[in-house]
């Protein structure tokens, strides 16, 4: 016959043993949740980086960016990166007030106001259209 120290010695090892496989489960997916699932407050990035050079003289650049806006925010651009902007901004299509260029580019709306273009000093233009 077992003693019941040694049944309570086993059931305590086994719950030790499932202690430390569930805590390291636990830690494993923390890390994971943090490292490559969800973006801090605040914060975008580039998630899908697509340019095509085949026209002379022409760089035709599409990016989708992944956000993690505030309330009140919407995802935008500033000084030529993905960024949180103020939701006003984009509902009234005033481009320009979300400083999407350099700080050496000027920024002019579209005719349409469907995006805006950035001008360099050397001349070069930067158009970029909202869709």
């Amino acid at each position: 016959m077992a003693s019941p120290f040694r049944k309570r010695s086993r059931q305590w090892d086994a719950w030790l043993t499932m202690s430390s496989t569930f805590w390291l489960v636990l830690l494993f997916s923390g890390l994971l949740i943090l490292c490559c699932g969800q973006l801090v407050a605040g914060t975008c990035e580039i998630v899908i980086l697509d340019r095509d050079s085949s026209q002379p003289r022409r760089t035709i650049a599409r990016q989708t960016a992944r956000c993690a806006c505030r309330k009140g925010q919407i995802a935008g651009t500033t000084r030529a990166s993905p960024a949180c902007v103020d939701v006003h901004i984009v509902r009234n299509r005033q481009w320009c007030e979300m400083m999407p260029c350099l700080d050496d580019e000027g920024c002019d709306l579209l005719v349409n106001r469907t995006g805006w273009t950035c001008a360099q000093p050397g001349g070069r233009v930067k158009t970029t259209t909202v869709s």
